[in-house]
């Protein structure tokens, strides 16, 4: 029976630690172990000869609240409460109507 040896290399990268604890939630729930998920993002490297997604800049549209993390939460409820106290406001009906003149119905 022909014994086929697996070759390997190595990938050594640093990533800060909230990025990868949530990587490694979503990755757990999927079944897919860290470094299976690492050469599967490498291997769609080479097929697409290129990223593997299309990488541009965000487009300013709003953000759901479940995107921000806490620093950023608190960071967008300060500004909102700094315009308060600065007196700039905008009516609820006049944020609705630019709402929909940049973003449709």
């Amino acid at each position: 029976m022909a014994r086929t040896i697996s070759k390997t290399a190595s990938v050594y990268t640093r990533v800060d630690p909230e990025t990868k604890e949530q990587a490694e939630t979503i990755l757990n729930d999927l079944g897919i172990p860290m470094s299976n998920a690492i050469g599967m993002f490498l291997r769609q490297v080479v097929i697409q000869r290129g990223m593997p997604f299309e990488m541009r800049l965000p487009s300013g549209k709003p953000v759901s609240i479940g995107e921000l993390t806490k620093e950023q939460f608190d960071a967008e409820m300060q500004q909102g409460m700094n315009d308060i106290a600065a007196g700039r406001i905008i009516s609820a009906d006049d944020v609705e109507a630019e709402m929909r003149r940049l973003y449709g119905e």
